[in-house]
């Protein structure tokens, strides 16, 4: 009996490739002059807008690390309207991130890269709203990440099992006009920064 054929892993466009690692040298650099700490509660009013979302939803966000967008004011909103929130964690590299509870002021593990993250005593959840950090994103729902992966692997993960809304969250001046993208990379269904929110299209 013949063996089944197994088809080769998709590789990265090389051209595509050197375009992130341009644009996501420039937006650091962004970022770094123009990022501001109060945005965060400008976000978490943005963030509202998207709604009205599911009553007990589970959400996942991140910790941000500056000069991060500051998400923790959502979070905040979130726990404080009856969601379950949840922060991200690292289970290895080119695996898909998981997710445990946890209550916005509780204690947090140091993790990779001092990022904290929920400890193993807190339940393991699968969200079906998700804030995904971003370095710059554009209006078709491509964003930039930090060139790990993790939330492609762990969008692509979520999707394959249900339905679940991907917000991109960041500040407003780290939009541009396209962000370069491959058939590996996760569109997210919306985008919210501290001066507006939308649904992709």
């Amino acid at each position: 009996m013949p063996s089944a054929t197994v088809a080769p892993p998709t590789l990265p466009d090389p051209e595509i490739v050197a375009a992130k690692r341009r644009l996501r040298a420039e937006m650091i650099e962004r970022r770094k002059r123009l990022a501001t700490p109060s945005a965060g509660g400008a976000l978490a009013g943005q963030v509202t807008k998207l709604g009205p979302f599911a009553a007990g939803a589970a959400v996942a966000g991140f910790y941000p690390m500056p000069p991060e967008i500051d998400v923790l004011p959502s979070l905040i909103a979130f726990a404080g309207t009856g969601h379950t929130v949840s922060l991200p964690v690292v289970v290895g590299r080119g695996q898909p991130l998981i997710f445990r509870s946890w209550m916005p002021g509780a204690a947090l593990a140091s993790g990779v890269l001092g990022i904290p993250y929920p400890p193993e005593g807190n339940s393991e959840v699968e969200p079906s709203i998700l804030l995904v950090p971003l370095l710059a994103f554009d209006r078709r729902g491509h964003r930039l990440g930090y060139g790990g992966g993790y939330y492609d692997r762990t969008l692509a993960d979520l999707r394959a099992k249900g339905p679940v809304f991907a917000i991109g969250v960041g500040y407003a001046f780290q939009e541009v006009d396209e962000v370069p993208a491959d058939s590996i990379d996760q569109p997210v269904d919306a985008i919210a920064t501290d001066a507006g929110a939308e649904r992709i299209a």
